[in-house]
């Protein structure tokens, strides 16, 4: 099985930056995707940005122009860089990744927190 590591969160003040990472070990072959979801405190799981086949990616609207995902593939590691943070953004983040013909995998989480 994979497993997912995540790293990165914090509090941070509003307006500013941070890099989440995840780290894939374990069973890694045939990774499709990966991605990230956050839930915040009374709400659901949210997708905030996820990228397919190495390269293409997709984010909600709600951080469009301010999070950027990016992958390495030698490291087995997805990236969310977090710019232009907003108290809303405040959440726990979880990493997630695809396989073929495997069911979806979670990380653990971290929890990013913007407030002044």
């Amino acid at each position: 099985q994979v497993e997912l590591v995540e790293s990165g969160g914090g509090l941070v003040q509003p307006g500013g930056s941070l890099r989440l990472s995840c780290l894939a070990s374990g069973s890694v072959g045939s990774i499709t995707a990966m991605g990230w979801f956050r839930q915040a405190p009374g709400n659901g799981r949210e997708l905030v940005a996820f990228i397919i086949l190495g390269s293409r990616t997709t984010y909600a609207d709600s951080v469009k122009g301010r999070f950027t995902i990016s992958r390495d593939s030698a490291k087995n590691t997805v990236y969310l860089q977090m710019n232009s943070l907003k108290p809303e953004d405040t959440a726990v983040y979880y990493c997630y990744v695809d396989q073929l013909l495997r069911p979806r995998r979670w990380g653990q989480g971290t929890q990013v927190t913007v407030s002044s």
